[in-house]
């Protein structure tokens, strides 16, 4: 049974949380740990003193938990390979004599796309302003989703509205994707259908958005950055 966080000293609760990880238990949320790190964050100095404790902790529970992990290099070096084969699809929809197949060709940039610059959104924006990531982990629950892991004590080193810019840089590189594959249908001999079909796809990942990522996704964790940065402004 694990103590309340809001009446157990830090160092005791970090101790008995390591030692539950240690032990096989990978629910930290269970372990009272987020709300430790949700304390924590709202300080500055003392977010920087367990940055390292902290973030051992988030790694070790992860890697007990997600076996199916990849080298950040290989992660994006294949969702590199993807963006250039949305760029080799619009410049195959720019050169075709076909408007069918040029349109196709376009919503697969589209689509290759929202999927490719996401992470290397995160990734860019994240090592721009100071935060590491771990690897690349195939997630299966709910359905199958690369994901990028972030190395924790990097994470809470950074301040908190520059950590809100890293979750939604793959948030809104991801929205942008269909509309620059659109920008380029004046270009091609694709019918109009196609161009609809790009402005749907755009519309249906907003929408995707305000229903489902403010509540459990990349919006959410914006969302909960810029609280703390209130907080912190607040409290000085």
């Amino acid at each position: 049974m694990s103590v309340p966080a809001d009446v157990e000293p830090y160092q005791d609760a970090f101790e008995r949380i390591e030692a539950a990880v240690e032990g096989g238990r990978t629910d930290l949320g269970a372990l009272g740990f987020w709300k430790l790190v949700t304390r924590v964050k709202a300080d500055p100095p003392l977010a920087d003193h367990w940055a390292d404790v902290i973030g051992r902790i988030d790694r070790r529970a992860f890697e007990r938990a997600v076996r199916m992990r990849f080298p950040v290099w290989v992660g994006n070096g294949t969702l590199v390979l993807g963006t250039a084969a949305g760029a080799l699809a619009v410049a195959f929809a720019a050169t075709t004599s076909s408007g069918t197949l040029a349109g196709l060709a376009l919503l697969v940039a589209g689509g290759v796309w929202s999927g490719s610059v996401h992470d290397l959104a995160h990734w860019l924006v994240g090592r721009a302003v100071g935060i590491r990531f771990t690897c690349y982990f195939l997630s299966t629950r709910p359905f199958p989703i690369l994901g990028l892991k972030i190395d924790y004590a990097t994470y809470l080193r950074t301040s908190p509205t520059a950590r809100a810019w890293m979750h939604a840089s793959g948030a809104l590189a991801t929205k942008f994707a269909p509309f620059v594959a659109l920008v380029f249908w004046p270009l091609t001999d694709a019918p109009a259908w196609a161009a609809w079909a790009l402005l749907a796809l755009g519309g249906f990942e907003i929408l995707t958005d305000v229903l489902f990522s403010v509540r459990s996704s990349d919006w959410k964790k914006v969302r909960r950055e810029l609280r703390v940065a209130r907080r912190q402004h607040a409290g000085r």
